[in-house]
């Protein structure tokens, strides 16, 4: 399958999200800057930065300011998979300065990109095998904002009266 790099479309904020991201994820890095030229349309100008590639924790990135017409949404958002509560407690800290929490893992950081922050033994809970163990799992993370393992596990663990 051939490389693929997704491309964030960016209202002239690209290269300090960019930077805000390196800052935040390990093996992270800023490419190249591509510049836009003379007689360039409202509302770039020539110098302002077009496109800034950028690599975080290995993953290929590119953040293009194209402008106000396409802002980001919830219908596409960046899962975390961290390995223990501290991780992810870290991105998602990181993460919302600045920005907004929502449901279950579910943020947007300060530039409006929507990030899923999941320790991965939520997802375990969550798939249990034991049907009504993983509904009591599900119902207890639907209630949170951050996800929080050790309240999911005790709702998975907790014996129905």
């Amino acid at each position: 399958m051939p490389k693929q790099i997704p491309c964030l479309w960016f209202d002239g904020t690209a290269e300090q999200a960019a930077q805000h991201y390196t800052s935040i994820f390990p093996n992270s890095s800023i490419g190249d800057i591509t510049r836009y030229g003379p007689n360039m349309p409202p509302p770039m100008k020539e110098g302002d930065v077009m496109t800034v590639e950028f690599t975080l924790d290995g993953q290929e990135y590119t953040g293009l300011n194209g402008g106000p017409q396409f802002p980001f949404s919830e219908a596409i958002s960046f899962q975390i998979m961290c390995k223990d509560q501290e991780e992810a407690d870290h991105y998602w800290t990181r993460l919302t300065e600045g920005g907004e929490e929502s449901q279950c893992g579910w943020l947007k950081d300060k530039f409006g990109v929507s990030w899923q922050v999941v320790p991965t033994e939520a997802m375990s809970l969550l798939q249990d095998p034991d049907p009504e163990r993983a509904q009591r799992a599900t119902q207890a993370m639907l209630q949170m904002r951050r996800i929080d393992v050790a309240e999911i596990r005790r709702a998975a663990d907790s014996v129905p009266v």
